[in-house]
């Protein structure tokens, strides 16, 4: 998602759960080489700790692994 930007064209497909960004592999190409990641919103606190201790949302956002 980081990768499309305002005014692209895609198609999203929920049945077969896909998405499909309409724009060329050079583009794609060079959107990606030149993508940077955002700085930690919190650098200190409890929200630094949440974020380090937490596991994906998908994963049942669990802090500890060791219940399984």
């Amino acid at each position: 998602m980081a990768l499309v930007k305002e005014g692209d064209t895609i198609t999203i497909d929920a049945h077969a759960r896909s998405l499909h960004l309409h724009i060329s592999d050079e583009k794609l190409a060079h959107r990606r080489a030149n993508c940077q990641p955002l700085p930690p919103r919190y650098i200190r606190g409890v929200l630094v700790k949440y974020t380090k201790l937490v596991s994906s949302s998908s994963l049942s956002a669990l802090t500890d692994f060791n219940l399984f």
